[in-house]
């Protein structure tokens, strides 16, 4: 059988492009607003994002479920772990950043990702979490059939308080840079989405649909 990273990720449905690294720099500069300290992510796929985040300065460490990933990058260090159970060999208050896109809503057990998250997190630390907005999502959430728990803003917003994590704030996102650079573009988006198919293959039209939820908080 074909793993998962296989087949999501196949570069013949889904060539790669720049926005990884618009993403992380956008992250780095205006969300973390840092580019120092040991930084986790968790479901790190094919590296991609990782890779850019070490490049941008940061001391990184990857954790996925599928051991096919170290295949992907030989320099960064890769924790095989099932964070749906098992507890992550990772030492407590020992981590600057934890970061995961796309990652909590394959979990059956979302409540040990947020226990291990805090474990491990410096007093002071921060964990940036994006996942798929229920909402604007919820007509194609299962297109991936991995997909396990949705989330909306009032949930993860939950998650996080139960968790004990502070200052936290949720919001919705749209993955397009041209709206980070030009924020009033969000207001023409928003017209235009409730108009919008779903799957569109027309990539400001579907981002400008299906929203991300960036979820930040500290211990």
């Amino acid at each position: 059988m074909k793993n998962y990273l296989g087949t999501v990720y196949d570069e013949t449905k889904r060539p790669k492009n720049n926005y990884p690294y618009l993403l992380c720099k956008y992250i780095t500069e205006t969300i973390l607003k840092t580019n120092k300290g040991k930084f986790v992510e968790f479901g790190c796929g094919t590296c991609e994002h990782l890779k850019i985040f070490q490049k941008l300065g940061f001391n990184v460490i990857g954790v996925d479920i599928d051991s096919n990933v170290k295949s992907y990058s030989s320099k960064i260090q890769i924790i095989i772990n099932d964070v749906n159970k098992d507890k992550l060999k990772i030492k407590d208050n020992s981590i600057d950043i934890i970061f995961s896109k796309s990652f909590i809503e394959h979990l059956t057990s979302p409540d040990n990702f947020f226990s291990e998250a805090f474990r491990i997190l410096k007093p002071g630390g921060k964990i940036l979490t994006m996942v798929p907005d229920w909402e604007s999502n919820m007509q194609i959430f299962f297109d991936d059939h991995t997909h396990k728990s949705p989330f909306t803003i009032f949930s993860l917003e939950d998650a996080y308080n139960m968790h004990g994590f502070k200052k936290v704030n949720c919001r919705l996102f749209r993955q397009l840079p041209v709206v980070w650079k030009f924020p009033i573009i969000e207001y023409f988006c928003r017209i235009i989405s409730p108009f919008v198919p779903h799957r569109s293959k027309i990539k400001f039209l579907r981002w400008s649909k299906e929203l991300m939820i960036i979820g930040l908080g500290e211990k």
